[in-house]
């Protein structure tokens, strides 16, 4: 396998508190040098991935296929529904039950065009996992309103300490309506129990009119999701527009804001609102000025980065870089940019092995080492 070695705030004048950079500023990687090792070609978009065993695991390709990966070799799995791939839509986020070890099931994210109007919504599935095919595939939940849009259809999936499944929806490109209405999906973060039903505790469950699988609301279009290693919390990030890319930790019932509070303006540098916090909104963990296009996030907590043991790990879009946040009660304390260059990082995962492994757009699955090698 071959090895490879490797601001200023954008605001409008309105925005008082964005007369500089936000927080602390990002830091060039000291300390361990690393390499990366490509595990997985030939994949474009690795959109998703999970691991089966510490030799196994199963990536998405945003264009429809579902990969199974077996010692870095890569055979395709058969038995997906079919997938409306439009702009930012397509094939999203795969895992695995909590008891995938016995049940052999896998649950999936995609964009799906059922239903009557034309256009489509994302959709969670569930499916059965023999072999390189997919059985008992059912669809367990999808957006009501269709739209021929193709930005913001999210999708991470996560489990908390009961069991339950999270899944987040992005606003769907029409934050007027979506991100701050219970009665319409998009914007929102879902909560499911693994057989489709939704739990009773669910905070919508009896609000007449709400979609009762909504967990928490005021969402633009959230593209990383993990459970806390030791609170146990449902962590999220999504982007922003021009500015204000959030870290949140979810709360059931909860409003995050988009777009009545945001610290971004439009692409176009207009103003979406004024306002940053406002009685009832939730403030994010952190945001970023400018923006960073974040996608795909996870803990560190192996001995393996001795450096960066208990940090969190971003993917950055825009700027082709590991980001490795410092967070200490809840406050990031530092920012390091670490892989500079190595691509539009798509995804991050810690493995069996407690290595990290990237999604990296047109170069497939990376795995960080340690330089010098572990023994």
């Amino acid at each position: 396998m071959k090895k490879f070695t490797f601001t200023i705030a954008l605001c409008s004048l309105f925005f008082s508190s964005c007369a500089q950079d936000h927080g602390p500023k990002i830091q060039d990687e000291l300390g361990p040098k690393y390499i990366y090792e490509t595990v997985v070609d030939g994949i474009d978009i690795p959109w998703g991935m999970t691991f089966l065993s510490a030799t196994e695991m199963l990536v998405t390709e945003k264009s429809g296929i579902l990969y199974h990966v077996l010692d870095g070799v890569k055979s395709e799995i058969s038995g997906l529904p079919e997938i409306y791939v439009r702009g930012q839509g397509g094939l999203l986020d795969v895992t695995i039950a909590p008891d995938f070890e016995t049940s052999k099931v896998i649950f999936f994210t995609a964009s799906s065009s059922d239903g009557e109007a034309a256009g489509g919504h994302t959709a969670l599935y569930r499916a059965k996992l023999e072999g390189t095919s997919l059985q008992d595939l059912k669809q367990l939940y999808k957006g009501e309103g269709n739209t021929k849009k193709g930005q913001h259809w999210g999708s991470r999936i996560s489990f908390d300490a009961e069991g339950h499944l999270y899944f987040s929806i992005g606003d769907r490109g029409n934050r007027e309506v979506n991100p701050q209405d219970t009665t319409r999906d998009g914007g929102k973060i879902y909560r499911l129990n693994q057989d489709g039903s939704i739990p009773t505790d669910n905070p919508f469950y009896y609000e007449k009119g709400s979609k009762q699988a909504i967990y928490s609301y005021g969402h633009r279009n959230p593209q990383g999701m993990l459970t806390h290693p030791e609170t146990g919390a449902i962590w999220v990030h999504e982007h922003g527009p021009r500015g204000g890319d959030e870290i949140n930790v979810i709360g059931a019932g909860k409003n995050y804001g988009w777009p009545t509070i945001t610290y971004g303006i439009n692409y176009s540098g207009t103003p979406i609102t004024s306002d940053t916090d406002l009685p009832g909104l939730e403030q994010p963990l952190y945001y970023w000025l400018p923006s960073i296009a974040p996608s795909g996030m996870a803990f560190s907590t192996s001995d393996n980065y001795p450096n960066w043991k208990g940090n969190l790990l971003v993917g950055s879009l825009k700027f082709e870089y590991l980001e490795r946040l410092v967070i200490t009660d809840n406050e990031v304390k530092e920012r390091h940019k670490v892989l500079e260059g190595v691509g539009r990082i798509r995804n991050i995962k810690q493995g069996p092995d407690g290595l990290l492994y990237l999604g990296v757009e047109g170069k497939g699955i990376l795995k960080i080492i340690p330089q010098p090698p572990l023994n």
